[in-house]
């Protein structure tokens, strides 16, 4: 053999320390868009819901509801088990959603959250 040592089923080798760490970087990059996208879903939910309950005469269970909805027409698979608070104190209202992101890594639990504050509208005689 001239001092060669075998080489035979080196790339096999290789392949198999190799393919599983590449699959897990696909993965976690997967993983990484779906917790992206997830966590703009329940952005623009809470900024929907502050926008409802803003209006005048509007109460913070209709921005609640609102956001809600949002969640349920846009959302999708993206959000799952998504909670929505909406409160009023004085001339601000704020609506928080919080909800998880789909696992695609098994044992990775992302958690998504946001919260939208405006001033509430009304009407005031000069």
């Amino acid at each position: 053999m001239n001092g060669r040592r075998d080489e035979r089923g080196e790339a096999v080798t290789e392949m198999v320390i190799l393919v599983p760490a590449l699959l897990l970087l696909i993965m976690l990059v997967v993983q990484f868009g779906l917790w992206y996208h997830a966590q703009h879903v329940v952005q623009a939910a809470a900024q929907e819901g502050a926008r409802a309950a803003r209006a005048e005469g509007a109460t913070p269970e209709e921005g609640a509801e609102r956001a809600s909805a949002f969640l349920s027409s846009v959302g999708g698979e993206a959000v799952q088990n998504a909670e929505v608070d909406a409160a009023r104190t004085g001339d601000v209202v704020t609506v928080r959603v919080s909800a998880r992101a789909p696992a695609v890594v098994p044992g990775l639990r992302l958690d998504v959250a946001a919260a939208a504050t405006s001033p509430a509208e009304e009407f005031r005689a000069p």
